[in-house]
């Protein structure tokens, strides 16, 4: 939850920078192209949300060992999310974005290293589908 708190707060960020930024004599908000980041950001952080609030809906009420498959799903998704939206904000704020001025960097840092640190996707792929394969395969 803590990284969908950052991806929300960095299309918070995105929001607020498009809006208050003008390049070439109009807001960032008016390019096409920043809007899709945005809404496709927005889509991504609910998504995640989702995924993370059923697999603790599933762990509380069957049991973590029941809910594996919901939490391997969100270990492969969310840290991965997190950092495209990241990616996305640093890209709108500019050179402000990978500077210590704003949180951005820093998260997306924390954001790459929880994607090592709670076990490499790969494994976390490799056990989902191997749960996946007994439950469906036979």
């Amino acid at each position: 939850m803590r990284l969908i708190g950052c991806a929300q707060r960095a299309m918070e960020m995105m929001c607020e920078r498009s809006g208050a930024r003008i390049a070439f004599g109009k807001p960032l908000s008016d390019q096409g192209s920043l809007r899709e980041d945005i809404a496709v950001s927005a889509c991504e952080i609910e998504q995640g949300r989702l995924l993370t609030l059923a697999a603790a809906r599933k762990m509380d009420d069957a049991g973590n060992k029941a809910a594996r498959d919901l939490i391997a799903m969100a270990k492969i998704t969310v840290p991965g999310m997190v950092q495209r939206v990241l990616d996305r904000a640093i890209q709108i704020h500019g050179a402000l974005g990978v500077s210590q001025d704003t949180f951005l960097a820093g998260a997306w840092s924390y954001a790459r290293t929880i994607r090592i640190a709670d076990g490499p996707d790969q494994v976390h792929m490799d056990a989902l589908a191997r749960q996946l394969l007994r439950i469906y395969a036979g």
